[in-house]
């Protein structure tokens, strides 16, 4: 699945079997970015996420992308002459699991620091429209950090609008909250009053 953009070199390809190093790569810089270093660095083995890897590729509701720039372009890449300089993570997910309607999501998007502003993201994000429309999706989905503000910048640029904020917990903390919350540390929030001003009630106005 080649792909080009006409104001970049960068190309586009499905991800094989033998980019396992290099997606490893961008996707430990991704966990760095978002700070969650851990991963890939301990908590989870490298033969696990060779596994990962390889249960995406064979999964058809899914497609790996790599922004590479070929040939010459790479002085340090590898046989083929490739640099990879960017990853995407499509899957085909229901934008309402009740009305089932599909979007494309963009998950580990990332491009290599010393490769921005060069077309890459561009291009994965075209690989994105595409894949939406082999699967007569209407929408792409791509999900941002508060703290990632370039990231914020470029969706913004790129036509995305804002669509909900997630929250994550490890499931030890969640129960320990909730457990808080059964002794009764945490009581439910009653409804909202309405403010003084609004509360106040309007004057009259004397007509002579």
């Amino acid at each position: 699945m080649p792909g080009s953009g006409p104001r970049s070199r960068v190309v586009t390809r499905t991800a094989r079997a033998g980019d396992l190093p290099a997606v490893l790569a961008l996707v430990r810089q991704h966990r760095a970015d978002a700070h969650a270093e851990d991963v890939l660095t301990g908590h989870a083995p490298l033969n696990a996420a060779a596994s990962g890897f390889r249960r995406l590729l064979e999964d058809p509701g899914h497609r790996v992308v790599l922004a590479v720039l070929p040939g010459p372009c790479a002085a340090d890449g590898g046989a083929t002459g490739e640099l990879a300089v960017g990853l995407a993570v499509l899957g085909l997910d229901p934008l309402s699991l009740v009305l089932g309607n599909p979007q494309v999501t963009v998950d580990t998007f990332v491009v290599h620091r010393e490769h921005r502003r060069r077309g890459a993201g561009a291009v994965l994000l075209a690989s994105a429209a595409d894949y939406a429309r082999e699967n007569d999706a209407a929408h792409v989905v791509a999900a941002a950090g508060g703290h990632e503000a370039e990231r914020q910048r470029f969706l913004a640029r790129m036509g995305f609008a804002p669509l909900t904020t997630r929250r994550i917990v490890t499931v030890e903390s969640l129960s320990r909250s909730l457990a808080s919350w059964e002794r009764g540390g945490y009581p439910v929030p009653g409804p909202r009053r309405a403010s003084a001003a609004r509360r106040r009630p309007v004057p009259r106005r004397l007509t002579a």
